[in-house]
């Protein structure tokens, strides 16, 4: 035995049907594509602020121009080989200009500043063992503390802020602002 369906409960029915019918025939809205750039003097005006080039940069990974120009900001010679400066180069930008470092064994370019007032249970074990230390070496620390760290009767201590962090997070003592040439 069927329930009766009331007249309002079709009508109801009929235009939910004719509303669901209209959505099937209308094409969906497109999606804007995202704006892409091989000049990064460009992609950074107009990005503003990105910790590492994405998808909107289609250039290569690290442009001549940028090469170039954090080996002027950095004062090297105009003789300085280039190749190993380009492997070495990170970029990204900041306030909508380009800003580089170059990677060294003792440059953490890719990481955010430590700025943490907390000593590490590393720091801990290294004041344990030397009480009275001038120095808490990077290889305990991190090399991405903005503070320069010592043991003091087998406590780790602060002795000085070395650096502070950019805008962005990361160690301002290692990135550069580059100019196009």
């Amino acid at each position: 035995m069927s329930t009766p369906v009331s007249l309002r409960t079709l009508a109801v029915l009929g235009l939910l049907g004719l509303l669901l019918s209209g959505c099937a025939t209308q094409p969906p809205a497109s999606m804007p594509t995202p704006a892409q750039f091989t000049d990064a003097f460009a992609y950074c005006r107009a990005v503003g602020n990105v910790d590492a080039p994405d998808a909107r940069f289609t250039g290569p990974k690290v442009p001549e121009t940028i090469v170039t120009g954090l080996m002027r900001a950095m004062k090297m010679s105009p003789d300085a080989p280039v190749e190993p400066f380009t492997r070495l180069t990170v970029w990204r930008c900041m306030g909508g200009k380009v800003v580089g470092c170059s990677i060294g064994a003792n440059i953490p370019c890719s990481t955010k500043a430590d700025v943490g007032r907390t000593a590490s249970a590393g720091m801990n074990e290294f004041c344990t063992a030397n009480a009275n230390s001038d120095n808490i070496p990077a290889a305990v620390t991190g090399r991405a503390t903005i503070y320069q760290w010592r043991c003091t009767n087998g406590s780790p201590a602060i002795v000085k802020e070395l650096t502070k962090p950019d805008a962005q997070g990361f160690l301002a003592m290692f990135w550069y602002e580059v100019g196009a040439q």
